[in-house]
Parts: structure tokens; C-alpha cells; sequence
């Protein structure tokens, strides 16, 4: 049951005064409402919490107490501070986000009478170019010799459907088995948000992981169940943490120079797939992004490859032979 908010002159966020989180009720409202109305991740809602709550302390500072006092000037000042706290660009676009959403709630709540954020022009998000491996360097990840533990085999099969799918980590440990389809080929992800999206494998992953569930599996589990389809001794899903640290060693063995992350074989396999003519919005609807301008930073290559797409498109090249 929902307890109806306090209007803003019974309580609103006089509370900032005390040293314990205020608004708690408020702020729990507004991240459901999150939940709800934009299907947020729970990663993402966390976030958006604490920058909510960092957004107080700051107001709690700044000695206002109460919301209509918030000013663009002040937004701006609380961006300032968190620049000088030496957070990343994008961490204060995100914090942005946040208050604005913030706002625009307290405002439909009647909260407030006006939304301070209008006004105030986005934080500007440094864009970096995706860390990749070369597709070489993706053989001979994916290519090591068998080792004869369970973990082994499958430890390749996951390293194996994370490349083949471009999956996020998240969603690499979470897959359970009734998302497989194996016989066709493709598996069913539950992205950020809850969105849901089916990503093929391709028939070396799909090898790998018939291989695994039939034998190193059952060894693992014991004549124990469980939905999810990559678990330890203990019956469990691996973490985030051990999925690193197995993807850290294979590297090691594979004799990579860099240390991939998970999410640098996610880069790989949209990058991978453009440079080897992939359409773009078939790589965004296999990776998950809601917005295409998210998947066009893949579009980036070298320039050995412009050359081969000049040396093998431009009519001028052909008609020179």
C-alpha cells in the first residue's frame, strides 16, 4: 500500500536539515515510479538514487530546505561541485538526468510550482571510442585447448555465447535454460529494463553450449537443479566477479597482451559484424539499444579498412584494371 505524499508545506524537503536520508518515502515513490513509467534496470534506479540523495547533501549544504528555491544557477553550482569531486562527465549527465527527472515528478505530484531544470542545458558526455579485440585476437581466445575440469568447458562455452551474442555480462550469468533454443540456434534475453530481445549464436556457441549442458552440467550441479544455465560446484550462477576473473585467465592463456573486460567483447562483436557488412540496425536490435545513435559509435574503423572498401567500391578503382 502506497502512503499519499505530504504536501510540500506540511513536510516537502524541510527534512534536508537532518543528517539521515530525507525524503526516503519521497525518493522510494520516485524510483518506483521510474520503475514503472520507463522500466529502468535496477542498476540504472540505484544510480539515479544516488544521485538523488548526493543532490540533497548538496542542498543540505547550500542551507535550502525548501524545492521551489532551487534555482538554474544552483543546479549549475551542484554540477560545479560534482566536476570539482572529480566525477566523470557522463556520471554528471546521469546525475543531471536524475534531478531533472526528480523534478519533473515533484512537479506532477504538486510538489513544486515550477521545474528548475527547463532551462538548464545538458551536461555534455565525452564520447570515447570502444576498446576492441581484433577478431585474431578473438580466435585465439575462443580457441584454447580443452582442459579436462567441468569449469573448463564451461567456462568456453560462456566466453563463447558472450562473443557470439554480444551480450552484456549481466545477461550472460542471468540466462537460464528455458531461454535457450538451441535447436534453432538462438537464445532469449532479458535486457536493461526488463526488455526483451532473441539474439542468435551462431553453430560454434551453440556446439559449445550443447556440449556443456550435456556433460560438464550435470557434473557441476551434482543431481541438483537450477534454471540458470552456467553455474558453479555450489548449484549457483557465477557472479559478475568470477566471470572476470575466468575471462582475465583465458586471456592470460591465450597470450593476449591487453586484459579484456566482458563488455570489450560486446564492443568486439558489433564492431566485428560492421566491419564484415552488418547493417546497422541489425546490430542494434541483437545488442539491445533502444536509440541507434547509441550503436553508431561502432561504426568507427581503421584506416587499412577504408582503404579495402575504396580499393573494392569506387568505380574509378575497377575501371583503372
Amino acid at each position: 500500500m502506497r502512503v499519499p505524499l505530504k504536501r510540500r508545506d506540511e513536510t516537502g524537503l524541510a527534512s534536508l536539515e537532518s543528517d539521515s536520508l530525507p525524503l526516503e518515502p519521497l525518493v522510494a515513490r520516485y524510483c518506483d515510479d521510474l520503475r514503472v513509467a520507463r522500466g529502468l534496470s535496477r542498476h540504472t534506479l540505484s544510480a539515479y538514487q544516488r544521485d538523488v540523495r548526493a543532490f540533497q547533501r548538496f542542498l543540505r549544504d547550500q542551507q535550502i530546505h525548501d524545492p521551489d528555491q532551487v534555482s538554474p544557477p544552483l543546479l549549475a553550482a551542484f554540477l560545479g561541485h560534482l566536476h570539482r569531486g572529480g566525477l566523470a562527465a557522463s556520471s554528471r549527465a546521469r546525475a543531471l538526468a536524475a534531478v531533472r527527472s526528480l523534478f519533473r515528478f515533484l512537479k506532477q505530484e504538486g510538489i513544486v510550482t515550477a521545474n528548475p531544470t527547463v532551462s538548464l542545458r545538458s551536461t555534455s558526455r565525452a564520447r570515447h571510442l570502444p576498446k576492441t579485440l581484433s577478431m585474431e585476437e578473438v580466435t585465439r581466445l575462443l580457441d584454447l585447448p580443452h582442459r579436462a575440469v567441468p569449469e573448463d568447458h564451461r567456462d568456453r562455452a560462456m566466453v563463447e555465447v558472450l562473443y557470439a551474442a554480444g551480450l552484456r555480462v549481466s545477461e550472460l550469468i542471468a540466462l537460464r535454460m528455458d531461454q535457450c533454443n538451441l535447436e534453432v540456434g538462438y537464445v532469449g534475453i532479458t535486457g536493461k529494463g526488463d526488455k526483451q530481445r532473441v539474439v542468435p549464436i551462431g553453430r560454434p556457441a551453440v556446439a559449445e553450449v550443447q556440449a556443456y549442458v550435456m556433460g560438464a552440467r550435470p557434473m557441476l550441479l551434482k543431481q541438483r537443479s537450477s534454471r540458470f544455465v552456467f553455474v558453479t560446484r555450489r548449484g549457483t550462477p557465477l557472479t559478475r566477479q568470477a566471470f572476470w576473473k575466468l575471462l582475465r585467465a583465458r586471456a592470460q592463456r591465450a597470450g593476449i597482451a591487453r586484459i579484456p573486460s566482458p563488455h570489450m567483447l560486446r564492443h568486439s562483436f558489433a564492431t566485428h559484424l560492421l566491419q564484415r557488412g552488418a547493417d546497422l540496425r541489425s546490430v542494434q536490435a541483437m545488442l539491445g539499444h533502444a536509440d541507434i545513435a547509441t550503436t553508431q559509435i561502432y561504426t568507427h574503423v581503421d584506416t587499412a579498412q577504408l582503404k579495402k572498401i575504396h580499393t573494392a567500391c569506387f568505380p574509378r578503382n575497377k575501371s583503372r584494371r
